[in-house]
């Protein structure tokens, strides 16, 4: 079956949080929680070492809505329940359909930081996964230095299976690790 016949649900809700598929129009509550929080996604997102214009925020985030309607990867953005307020941009990215593989990538509004939103939202995109995309396999791959990501996966109830020794390579010239975890099933909740 073709990707893009495949049906399922463009939004879910955890405890806390609204998570749906990109509209065009969140460039706007994205472009600014990037920029409150482009000190801390340098180390460890590419795309924040370049200046994003709001113009590029805007592309992107039309690319992210035709790329979800052609399931070639299937961001997400999470949202307050109480508030409305942007919380989180993630998604299941490099999708392998045939395998029902997917990644799952992240980064966080800084002020909404140590709240316990992303692990909530891992832990929603996990259960979505399993029960509407019939996965069989979800990574979470981050530079072994980044604590934070690390300490999602544990939570979430990934297990690392390994270290890509030298897998990146920083602007500086320096070579980074990089940590892969991965659940096959879903985790027991708590």
């Amino acid at each position: 079956m073709e990707p893009i016949l495949f049906t399922f649900p463009d939004q879910f809700e955890t405890e806390r949080l609204i998570i749906r598929a990109p509209k065009p129009e969140d460039w706007k509550p994205i472009y600014a929680a990037m920029q409150a929080s482009i000190n801390e996604l340098k180390p460890w997102l590419p795309f924040a070492r370049q200046e994003q214009t709001e113009i590029d925020v805007q592309k992107t985030t039309k690319e992210a809505y035709l790329n979800f309607l052609s399931r070639e990867d299937l961001r997400f953005h999470a949202f307050d329940k109480e508030t409305g307020e942007f919380v989180i941009s993630s998604g299941l990215h490099r999708i392998d359909w045939d395998v029902r593989k997917f990644e799952i990538g992240y980064w966080i509004d800084t002020k909404h930081q140590g709240k316990g939103y992303v692990t909530e939202l891992v832990k929603g995109l996990i259960s979505f996964a399993f029960r509407e995309l019939d996965a069989n396999r979800i990574e979470i791959r981050c530079d072994t230095k980044n604590g934070r990501s690390k300490a999602v996966a544990e939570r979430a109830g990934f297990e690392l299976e390994g270290i890509l020794r030298n897998d990146a390579r920083e602007e500086n010239g320096e070579l980074r690790d990089t940590c892969i975890f991965a659940v096959i099933e879903e985790p027991k909740t708590d």
